[in-house]
């Protein structure tokens, strides 16, 4: 096999706590009738409550599971087993050619790549209805756009000070509206501004700073077609217009996209659920280009999400990244198989480097919400505002309120280590950090 993996990449894997209590349980050697790796793929047989035992295989070059059992979640409990035998006692697996079961599933994923790769178009919708469709939602966005200008314009002149009197519907209604005039990405703007007003005595330039950038957004899409492409691919992204990732990998000619072929470090990945959507969001860091990319998956409900990206590995890509002022989301147009672990990057050498690396991006977009920052150096530490972190020149960040940052400190140990996380302009979420040249996700 090419690579060491190790318990904490294993586990940051897993759906829920549930799954990861189930799956150590089960990463015992006497639960397992067979073990087997041919190097590309692990599989092995589980012995469970039924006659036949559950039947368990992974892709190791992204990886990939498929289990038996009739678990939703994904990977499941006995996918979690099994690899954790790998990270921990790699010697169980005899070296073989796969049985029949896991050659079907392999050549499978083999004949899915091929036919993912070799469609360069995707089939096009009648071009007269798809016109309708999109004259019809540009005339209500267009409307809705006119109301919310106006409920701005009420807000300011009333206040901010109103703002703490009023009820959640306040918001909600507003962002309702929104929702009715298919701009979702402003109904999502509008209500985590409902919260704002409660979060202590420094709300009001927050809300300030929210609203200015709702106007902007307001006032960039009713005088579109007069800004640069870029502004207009940026400003239709933030209403909710959805690009499609066929015409990200198959452009029409002349359209212009940033392509980037590197090994891309995987940083950290979040999860976070939205009205029962899963939104998953994988950090990676471009080693030769040195730029971040943010790749996203949605997943309804019980829908798995995508986990070929790991934390804590490289792999080599070429990413396409969406259109806009700051291009930062991407999509893998093509992977070569296969990972490495990886090895510590070289972050920000201060704070105050990658907050002034932070700055210039939002000079080019006002409207980044999160922001990937690597720092080499971080300390963990408690003061009376709560945790932080500082850096060795004495720089300070605050972290996320609510993070628990005894694990951060306890494996720090109070010394500087690299630390990787997501700033909203306000506090650090840390996802990631290295320990003793180790990789441990937060």
């Amino acid at each position: 096999m090419t690579m060491t993996w190790t318990v904490e990449q294993v586990l940051a894997l897993s759906p829920d706590d549930k799954s990861t209590k189930n799956g150590k349980s089960l990463a015992t050697a006497s639960k397992w009738q067979t073990l087997g790796t041919n190097g590309q793929a692990i599989w092995g047989e589980c012995r469970g409550s039924g006659k036949k035992p559950y039947r368990t295989q992974i892709d190791l070059s992204e990886p990939a599971f498929r289990c038996s059992c009739p678990s939703r979640k994904f990977p499941c409990k006995h996918s979690l087993a099994l690899f954790l035998l790998l990270a921990t006692q790699v010697d169980l697996f005899s070296l073989a050619a796969p049985p029949d079961w896991v050659q079907e599933w392999l050549e499978k994923r083999s004949q899915t790549a091929s036919r993912k790769q070799s469609k360069t178009k995707a089939a096009i919708a009648d071009p007269d209805a798809q016109a309708k469709r999109i004259a019809q939602r540009e005339a209500r966005i267009s409307a809705g756009l006119v109301d919310l200008d106006q409920w701005l314009r009420d807000l300011m002149r009333q206040g901010l000070a109103t703002v703490q009197t009023q009820p959640y519907s306040f918001w909600e209604n507003a962002a309702a509206r929104m929702v009715d005039a298919q701009a979702p990405g402003l109904a999502r703007r509008l209500r985590e501004m409902a919260s704002l007003p409660h979060t202590g005595g420094n709300w009001p330039p927050q809300l300030l700073a929210e609203l200015g950038k709702l106007y902007l957004l307001v006032q960039g899409y009713q005088r579109l077609a007069t800004l640069p492409e870029a502004v207009q691919a940026e400003v239709r992204s933030q209403i909710g217009w959805a690009q499609k990732q066929e015409n990200l990998l198959a452009p029409d000619p002349g359209q212009s996209l940033l392509v980037l072929a590197d090994t891309w470090s995987v940083l950290g990945k979040r999860i976070i659920t939205e009205d029962n959507l899963n939104i998953q969001r994988v950090w990676l860091w471009g080693t030769t280009h040195q730029r971040p990319a943010l790749i996203l998956n949605f997943g309804y409900q019980n829908q798995p999400l995508d986990t070929s990206l790991l934390p804590g590995t490289n792999v080599v890509a070429e990413l396409v990244f969406y259109p806009g002022l700051y291009p930062l989301r991407a999509l893998v147009k093509a992977r070569q198989p296969g990972v490495d672990l990886m090895s510590p990057t070289i972050g920000s050498a201060s704070i105050s480097e990658a907050i002034t690396y932070y700055g210039k991006a939002m000079a080019q977009n006002p409207w980044l919400e999160q922001f990937p920052l690597l720092l080499a150096t971080a300390i963990p530490y408690w003061s009376d505002q709560g945790w932080r972190v500082a850096d060795t020149g004495g720089h300070q960040l605050p972290l996320r309120k609510g993070f628990d940052a005894w694990s951060l400190l306890a494996l720090s140990g109070g010394h500087p280590v690299m630390l990787f996380g997501e700033w909203d302009g306000h506090t650090l979420l840390p996802l990631s950090l290295w320990a003793d040249n180790r990789f441990v996700p937060c």
